[in-house]
């Protein structure tokens, strides 16, 4: 019994900003912006909309694209660093406002690879047996967490969400998942915050140091793709697309170059949507499937790394 990707399906916010529009909020430049991020505009929620709208839109595109409705679903995972509310889960919210009763639903936090750490999870029940379709979405509104004044953080990320069906299937999908983590580097991505005695402790924002980031993710990145390939006798060269966390384009084209990838085979989202956190690889996705560039029967490879630190990647032939 295995686990397959049967539909995909995205959200980003209706309102875009620029680099141009940044310009007037903080000391930074379009060309600043595009020459070491790679990003051109990034999509701001409403005020008024939370992870669990954006996660419902996604949901809804994934189920229609899979042909199922909310009767089918019999688990819901959701990636997320900023949920609706420090409880409920944000996935038990989705799971409401979505119509569907009595499924399993909970998050998973694990920042930037929350959505590989969330669609290996989903594959343990729906290969074992104990579901037959999921949701499994990414969601973020990284826009709440940003300081407007910190030039080095929010020019990066942008809001958004995207979502899977996993289903149960008697053909591989799913080949492997690799999963890994490391406490000991949590201090150099982080938001310290916390709530105590109904006051915010520390500072709620990102904290960043951008070069330990980017050494840290370059590595891990390479190493995790050559020991999903290892696992299945395989090369990075066979690798028909790569879908990496879109964080930042230089990353992106350091770990292909490592890889002895092409860009060609590299799917790049982040121009489009800055870092959206555990929303970036299925946004990814969702865009390659639908613009036609994904075809049947190619191998897929999803990696992401981000705060923990947490890493992790997934190989599935499509």
């Amino acid at each position: 019994m295995y686990s397959r990707i049967t539909g995909t399906g995205s959200y980003l916010p209706e309102k875009i900003l620029t680099n141009l529009d940044l310009e007037r909020i903080v000391d930074t430049s379009d060309e600043w912006i595009r020459t070491r991020t790679g990003i051109t505009q990034r999509h701001i929620a409403a005020e008024n909309q939370v992870a669990s709208d954006l996660a419902l839109y996604a949901c809804q595109n994934a189920m229609q694209a899979a042909g199922v409705t909310g009767k089918d679903i019999d688990l819901i995972i959701v990636a997320t660093t900023t949920p609706d509310m420090i409880f409920p889960s944000t996935a038990c919210i989705l799971q409401h406002k979505l119509g569907i009763e009595n499924c399993p639903a909970f998050d998973v936090q694990a920042v930037c690879s929350g959505f590989v750490y969330a669609l290996a999870t989903a594959d343990m029940f729906v290969s074992s047996g104990k579901c037959r379709n999921a949701l499994v979405v990414g969601s973020e509104i990284y826009s709440k967490i940003l300081d407007w004044n910190d030039r080095s953080t929010c020019v990066l990320f942008g809001d958004g969400a995207g979502a899977v069906v996993l289903s149960r299937s008697d053909q591989p999908g799913i080949l492997s998942t690799h999963l890994h983590a490391s406490g000991s580097h949590s201090n150099i991505l982080s938001a310290p915050g916390c709530i105590s005695g109904g006051k915010v402790q520390g500072k709620p924002y990102i904290n960043m140091e951008g070069n330990a980031v980017f050494k840290f993710a370059v590595k891990v990145l390479e190493e995790v793709v050559h020991e999903a390939v290892a696992e299945n006798k395989l090369q990075p060269t066979d690798i028909d697309w790569l879908i990496p966390h879109q964080a930042n384009i230089r990353i992106i084209q350091s770990t292909a170059k490592k890889l002895g990838l092409p860009m060609e085979k590299v799917v790049v989202a982040v121009d489009k949507h800055g870092n959206t956190s555990a929303a970036s690889i299925p946004l990814a996705l969702d865009m390659a499937v639908r613009d036609g560039r994904i075809q049947s029967d190619q191998l897929i490879l999803m990696e992401g790394v981000g705060g923990g630190f947490t890493w992790g990647a997934v190989l599935l032939r499509w």
